[in-house]
């Protein structure tokens, strides 16, 4: 492709960018640590953001060199040397997750037909937008949940190349052109901002294109600047600069520190925030008078930097498949720890591996000259070629098997299903769910194994029961309920949970939809105390997708329900970031109220992780008996019964 050539000063530049594998780096291990332990770094996903930029303002630079130097862009040159760095690891990386989740089943391959096509096709982002998947909270593990990113960084690699000239041919001016790119940068936040509902799930905006390219156009706009006369040449810049960039750097940390997924202050400004800090830090290195550099260019960081993109992709998928193959752990348990460590030691082990191996024969050689070196080994004496081409052959074969019987849901997701069917066959015909005795006999109940434990006794929630006893209600009855004076509102975890509160609590009646959250609950217990249905005891589960963050809405539905019921209020267990602050909101909130106590889910399936669904998050059979248990232990102590 033909464009006008340009009078650069990027000519002049030094070629190797210093600092770059650094902040590759940081923002590899940034991904790391919220991946592993997301409340030790809740905003960790900025790192993708770090990425962006980088990748924003070198894949431009890289173009505005060449077109100095030759006057033209040549596409398909460009577009082979970005498949030649990106295909191999990707290709390795899918065959061998897929394999491995077919061997080792739990729920790896559900959806791994689309998120494969995605992975191979650069669209992973829109596939999964348009299959209505959550990277913030879903009922199954995701092989490839972090390949969105990467479908946005290569439909950049594919599309920019062909704007890029445009911008040159019909822009006049660097001004124009920089202009522009922030512009769009804008353009792009802005409708993130618009477009995200505060407490509804967030993925549309956080995997579009459309509203998370203002990483990469900000990038676009600093290496125009870097390219032609401008502020980065002033001696007032080359003074400033090393400060500059460690004000950038520590702002940076801070909003990794403070933001999470569950604010929308991250999607109405805080990405772009980090985005634009990023652009500063890189600005800063470019005098080469940085300090920081000295930390940036330490070999250890370096190492981690150039080898971040095969971290990236390997590390998601051995998280899931460690996890899947050790047993379960509790948070922050020794088990997860050594869980942790193991799924980090394989990623630096493999991707040190395939950068050596695969990555740099293919980026130095090309694939056929690849292809040729691979002929020649397997033709001569070393055995270890020929066991690699077979491990190969054999990770095709099971690859194409794995995606072929792949099953269509999770665990998780049929638990849910079948409790909602229940719970609406019970609003439609109460007997519908019930044995000729009364009892609750569900298809398929079960009962605990044999030695389950009991869930743990709540120290908060017993002095939230006593409270002050001149503020007891004096109507209050304090008589065990039954199940035909129990109504419990609620999400999935009621839903999950259908079968085996029915078989503690025979008669109870359940007002529960997936995903419903504490926002609703105003709604729905207001909708059943206004038709006369909500009986003298109830149950309150929300927040496992969405946490609580408001103690006010809490207060208005115990106000609501008023203090002559006993009410139970069920915690949240997740590895969300919003898990400790959430549940440290409800037993403040429900120490207040007298009739009400809390029961602590979160403690219990602790004790017992091997009772959660792959998902670890919703309970398997045993596990909803232990939850029903969990309640039925909380009522016994409001009490008095226990």
């Amino acid at each position: 492709m033909e464009a006008r050539r340009e009078n650069l000063r990027v000519a002049a530049r030094p070629r190797d960018i210093r600092g770059l594998d650094g902040l590759r780096a940081l923002a590899i291990v940034a991904v790391l640590v919220f991946h592993l332990r997301p409340a030790s770094l809740t905003g960790g996903f900025l790192g993708v953001d770090v990425f962006f930029v980088v990748s924003g303002f070198l894949i431009t630079t890289l173009l505005l060199r060449e077109i100095t130097a030759r006057g033209r862009l040549n596409l398909p040159a460009f577009w082979k040397r970005r498949a030649r760095r990106l295909v191999p690891a990707l290709a390795l990386v899918v065959v061998a997750s897929v394999s491995a989740g077919l061997v080792i089943g739990q729920d790896l391959l559900v959806g791994i037909g689309r998120q494969t096509l995605g992975a191979l096709t650069f669209s992973s982002n829109w596939l999964e937008i348009a299959a209505g998947s959550s990277y913030f909270s879903t009922t199954s593990p995701q092989l490839f949940a972090n390949f969105w990113s990467l479908a946005v960084e290569e439909q950049f690699y594919l599309f920019w190349p062909v704007l890029f000239a445009l911008f040159l041919a019909l822009l006049p001016t660097w001004r124009t052109r920089i202009a522009v790119a922030l512009g769009v940068a804008l353009a792009s936040a802005g409708a993130m901002a618009l477009l995200v509902v505060p407490g509804e799930d967030a993925t549309r905006v956080y995997y579009g294109t459309d509203t998370h390219a203002f990483g990469l156009l900000l990038g676009v706009a600093l290496a125009f600047a870097w390219a032609t006369e401008s502020f980065l040449d002033s001696t007032a810049w080359r003074r400033f600069s090393p400060l500059t960039g460690l004000i950038s750097l520590a702002g940076l940390i801070a909003l990794m520190v403070v933001l999470d997924e569950n604010q929308a202050a991250t999607f109405r400004g805080g990405l772009f925030a980090g985005s634009l800090l990023t652009a500063v830090l890189i600005a800063s290195l470019l005098p080469g008078t940085s300090p920081l550099l000295h930390l940036l260019e330490f070999r250890p960081v370096t190492w981690l930097g150039q080898r971040s993109y095969g971290i990236y992709l390997w590390h998601w998928p051995l998280i899931l498949i460690v996890t899947a193959l050790m047993p379960a752990a509790a948070p922050d348990s020794a088990g997860e720890w050594t869980n942790r460590g193991l799924a980090l030691g394989l990623t630096l082990a493999v991707s040190a591996a395939s950068f050596r191996h695969l990555e740099t024969p293919v980026r130095r050689h090309g694939f056929r000259g690849s292809a040729r070196l691979a002929l020649r080994a397997l033709a001569g004496p070393v055995l270890v070629p020929k066991l690699a081409t077979g491990l190969v052959a054999v990770l095709g074969v099971l690859t194409v098997a794995g995606i072929a019987t792949a099953p269509e849901k999770s665990a998780a997701q049929q638990a849910i299903e079948a409790g909602q069917v229940a719970i609406e066959v019970q609003a439609g015909d109460p007997s519908a769910a019930r044995g000729d005795d009364g009892a609750a006999e569900p298809p398929g109940a079960v009962v605990p194994a044999e030695g389950a434990s009991e869930p743990a006794e709540d120290a908060a929630a017993e002095e939230s029961r006593a409270g002050d006893p001149a503020a007891v209600d004096p109507d209050l009855d304090l008589t065990m309920p039954s199940g035909e004076e129990i109504s419990a509102f609620g999400d999935s975890l009621i839903v999950t949970s259908t079968h085996a509160l029915q078989d503690r609590f025979p008669g109870i009646h359940l007002d529960a939809m997936s995903n419903n959250q504490w926002k609703h609950a105003e709604g729905t217990v207001g909708a059943a105390l206004e038709a006369g249905t909500v009986r003298r005891a109830v149950v309150i589960d929300y927040g496992t997708n969405a946490g609580v963050s408001d103690p006010d809405v809490v207060r208005r539905v115990l106000d609501m329900l008023g203090p002559e019921r006993l009410v139970v209020v069920v915690n949240l267990h997740s590895r969300s970031t919003f898990i400790e602050s959430s549940n440290r909101l409800l037993a403040d909130v429900v120490a207040e109220y007298p009739n009400a106590i809390l029961a602590d889910w979160n403690t219990a399936i602790s004790a017992e992780p091997d009772l959660l669904q792959a998902d670890r998050v919703h309970p398997d059979i045993f596990g909803a008996h232990l939850f029903a248990d969990t309640v039925k232990a909380a009522f016994e102590r409001l009490t008095g019964a226990g």
